[in-house]
């Protein structure tokens, strides 16, 4: 069975567009079924599928001569007196790919469809030599409602604003939530029968990126270093990035810290959110909050708290309804969540009055008009709270 993503539909309208099409996303998010469903949907049947994984497609679009790459799609059965849809997966492997893309998009009439594991080669390599000839979509692991739709479980979006605890919808799907805070939102972790296979699936994710993915898009040669360095973030989720600190205990340099967590950031594995800015003058202005792509994979690499699983799996929640920065005091207070500068929220496993007043006298100081306590359990006589199951 297919099940639809939400950006499916962005993606279906682009097809239409003269733009390449370019999905970019972690490995294993679901890149190859999307473009193999838009060439299955396109207006013609003058399509090819090409999987650059393969030796022979490599080297075939490494051609210096790019006249003979036509030639060999015409073997394909394309024909050039028609519009041409040409998908190509894992586009990253092909180091020259942008200057031959940029030569048949130039001079035939070809709809590019393009993957790509990484924005650190995507966004950067393409950035000039085909601006204006690429449309960049990014692919994430499941979201929440993503999640349910995979577990054939029906759903319905809420707005968050105004949302009150809903025991019915809570005791509905509760433990869909609690496998989602567990095992994360990959595809086919979502919809593997047992915990033994997801547990083997996320440890084969985290064994592709090391060996396929830092291998091949990057030059650092100690990936056993980077590795330590993976295990040691996914302990410190949800807490404040502190380079010296890192560094120190890892025997490496700053500078190469730096440079690790950079590659990490553009690989999509981690995510750094900024501090917000409207009061500098009581605010750690510097220091960034590392959170991870998906929990499944924090897992993985290390033990941690239920708290931090619940703050990183909301975070990857929110992260697709607006821009995402964090509120603290040099006293060490802070509000977890700020999104796109006009709401406040606060992740509580078991929410409490007292913190939903502290919450709002922090958004207060920081000039942010509203907020919210985010829970993961029912608390008795407290229903003034979003269920994290409810960001969808």
């Amino acid at each position: 069975m297919i099940y639809q993503r939400k950006i499916y539909q962005s993606l279906k309208d682009h097809l239409a567009q003269r733009q390449m099409t370019v999905l970019t996303g972690m490995r294993r998010t679901g890149k190859t079924t999307l473009i193999r469903q838009l060439l299955a949907e396109a207006p013609s049947r003058n399509t090819a599928y090409i999987d650059l994984e393969r030796v022979d497609n490599r080297e075939l679009f490494s051609e210096k001569n790019y006249e003979v790459i036509l030639e060999a799609l015409k073997e394909l059965g394309i024909s050039k007196n028609e519009k041409m849809y040409i998908a190509l997966d894992e586009l990253q492997l092909v180091p020259n790919a942008p200057s031959v893309l940029k030569y048949l998009y130039d001079h035939y009439d070809i709809k590019f469809i393009v993957t790509g594991s990484s924005s650190y080669y995507l966004k950067n390599l393409f950035s000039e030599s085909l601006a204006g000839r690429k449309k960049i979509f990014e692919l994430f692991p499941l979201d929440f409602g993503e999640y349910l739709t995979f577990q054939n479980v029906p759903w319905t979006n809420r707005l968050l604003d105004n949302q009150r605890f809903n025991s019915y919808e809570y005791e509905r799907v509760k433990s869909h939530y609690e496998n989602f805070i567990r095992y994360g939102g990959f595809p086919e972790v979502a919809i593997a029968s047992t915990h033994a296979t997801k547990q083997d699936i996320l440890k084969d994710i985290v064994s592709a990126y090391i060996n396929i993915d830092i291998v091949s898009l990057s030059d650092f040669r100690n990936v056993n270093q980077i590795y330590a360095l993976m295990k040691m973030l996914a302990s410190r989720v949800g807490t404040k990035l502190d380079y010296s600190k890192i560094s120190r205990l890892l025997g490496i340099s700053r500078s190469a810290l730096i440079s690790y967590c950079t590659f990490l950031e553009k690989t999509y594995l981690i995510a750094l959110v900024s501090v917000i800015a409207k009061r500098p003058d009581r605010e750690i202005v510097k220091a960034k909050k590392l959170y991870f792509c998906d929990t499944g994979i924090v897992n993985t690499l290390a033990e941690i708290s239920s708290g931090s699983q619940f703050e990183n799996t909301v975070f990857n929640q929110l992260k697709h309804t607006g821009d995402i920065s964090y509120y603290s005091l040099k006293n060490g207070r802070e509000i977890d969540f700020i999104l796109s500068q006009h709401i406040a929220y606060e992740t509580k496993e078991s929410p409490s009055s007292d913190d939903a007043t502290t919450v709002a006298n922090l958004a207060k100081q920081a000039g942010i008009p509203n907020s919210r306590l985010i829970g993961r359990h029912a608390v008795p006589n407290m229903q003034d709270y979003i269920w994290g199951g409810e960001i969808r």
